[in-house]
């Protein structure tokens, strides 16, 4: 690779790789194989579900091939990416962490896949995710391991997304949210990661679990690398009428706006109460942080949550019900009991409780708008606790269930974007994250503030050490 060394490589950012390929002081072929080499030499971390090795070097080797005549796609040009197992690739399989899809091939690729292999990205395969996009792992598909602490949760559904950039296994992924799949994960593993507004990304082609509130996500190593990858992606999709027909910045181009006079808006009863010290200890730093850059701190009062919570199960169930139709209850006894209690609770309730939800749900969003009018972005946890461990997760209650939910649902509900950082670490060394969330539409906004925070802070530059098998590239 031209006098630099493979541990030297898959820990940079999507940006710096993607210079150095552009400048061929390393060739992509050369890249894909040492991540490939890595990814097996780190198997036993569960994140892949299927490496796509040949066509990985394939696409490598077309790419290396394409910048010897002088033609570049882009800033993802020969960069090695992997994506969640919900989005078709043309030829493989997209099982959604199901036993009952594991056959099934898909014939098109999904919209965000086409654009990624149009702007050169190179995909290295699919990623392991909980069943349908919900609440748990389930056999023959196993819980990623955390990279930080394998006794620790490495978050749900994007799971293998999460795990995979912050084990250095690709430079970025493709997720999804619907209730916190990005953003958890992205917490959990100490990655940054992006919920976009609603619409704002094509969901054609990728497996839905509920139609509403499903987003398409981006996991990376930093919000520079955010910018890259969601400009490569967004945008109107006449395959599907919901992406929206606005215009799509150049985000990574906008970067670096200076922050004077940006308005953080924080609320203390959302950042304190109930929430654990090291939690909202980490907030306040990563506030100051940006106040030192310039950013102006306004006291705000949010709509209270906990009822909007609520209510995205019984939307969620619904719609969930209405995407299982085909094959529940019919096929019931392939399905796993957190899915299965999910979608017989689609199936109970009655149309004028979901109309009742889907009023309150309007009134919530409507309600978060007045606030986001005052402020350009919300400063906020991800999670009311540091990063619950596996068998905190097995004992899994309402407790906990709220910790996990309380600051995610809620903007999926709204359809708000937000972006994840990482901004500290727990006395055992797992990673505190903190998010951003803004008005529709307004992730240049929220990228360039997260790219603000990470040239001043090093949070997201620090991985965890871990060691390949015997015989692997490291």
């Amino acid at each position: 690779m031209r006098g630099m060394q493979d541990d030297e490589l898959h820990y940079l950012e999507l940006r710096e790789v993607a210079d150095l390929i552009a400048s061929r002081r390393i060739s992509s072929e050369g890249l894909t194989r040492a991540l490939l080499d890595r990814v097996h030499g780190l198997d036993d971390l569960q994140s892949y579900v299927q490496v796509m090795s040949e066509s990985a070097m394939a696409s490598a080797r077309l790419a290396d091939e394409e910048l010897a005549r002088g033609h570049s796609r882009g800033a993802l040009h020969g960069v090695p990416i992997a994506v969640k197992d919900i989005f078709q690739i043309e030829g493989e399989g997209t099982a959604a962490g199901m036993s009952i899809k594991a056959s099934a091939v898909a014939q098109s690729d999904a919209t965000v896949i086409r654009r990624l292999r149009g702007a050169g990205a190179v995909i290295l395969g699919r990623l392991t995710l909980t069943e349908g996009a919900y609440a748990e792992h389930r056999a023959p598909y196993r819980a990623p391991t955390n990279p930080w602490n394998g006794e620790c949760w490495s978050g749900a559904s994007s799971s293998g997304s999460a795990v995979a950039v912050a084990a250095g296994l690709a430079f970025a992924a493709l997720a999804s949210e619907t209730g916190g799949s990005t953003k958890l994960p992205s917490a959990a593993n100490g990655v940054t990661g992006i919920k976009p507004t609603w619409g704002r990304v094509s969901r054609h082609g990728v497996f839905e679990l509920a139609a509403s509130l499903d987003h398409v996500g981006i996991i990376a190593r930093s919000a520079t690398d955010l910018a890259i990858m969601l400009g490569a992606v967004a945008g109107s999709d006449r395959l599907d009428p919901t992406a929206v027909q606005l215009a799509v910045p150049d985000y990574f181009a906008l970067l670096g706006k200076p922050l004077d006079g940006l308005k953080i808006g924080v609320d203390q009863m959302w950042t304190h109460d109930g929430v654990d010290r090291s939690v909202s200890e980490a907030l306040e730093g990563a506030v100051e942080v940006l106040k030192d850059l310039g950013a102006q701190v306004v006291q705000v009062t949010l709509p209270k949550a906990t009822g909007v919570i609520h209510d995205w199960f019984g939307i969620c169930a619904v719609q969930a019900a209405l995407a299982h139709e085909a094959t529940f209850p019919a096929q019931q006894a392939e399905y796993g009991p957190a899915l299965t209690a999910l979608l017989n609770l689609g199936h109970r309730i009655p149309g004028i409780e979901l109309q009742r939800l889907l009023t309150r749900r309007d009134i919530f969003r409507g309600q978060m708008n007045t606030v986001l009018q005052q402020v350009d972005v919300l400063a906020l946890p991800v999670m009311s606790v540091p990063v619950p461990s596996i068998e905190r997760m097995s004992r899994i209650d309402e407790e906990m269930i709220l910790a996990l939910h309380r600051f995610t649902c809620p903007f999926t509900m709204s359809g708000h974007p937000g972006v994840v950082m990482p901004c500290g670490f727990t006395a055992r060394r797992t990673p505190i994250a903190f998010q951003l969330v803004g008005r529709h539409f307004a992730e240049q906004t929220l990228l360039n503030v997260g790219y603000h925070f990470q040239s001043a802070t090093d949070w997201h530059r620090v991985h965890p050490s871990l060691s390949t098998r015997p015989g692997r590239s490291a």
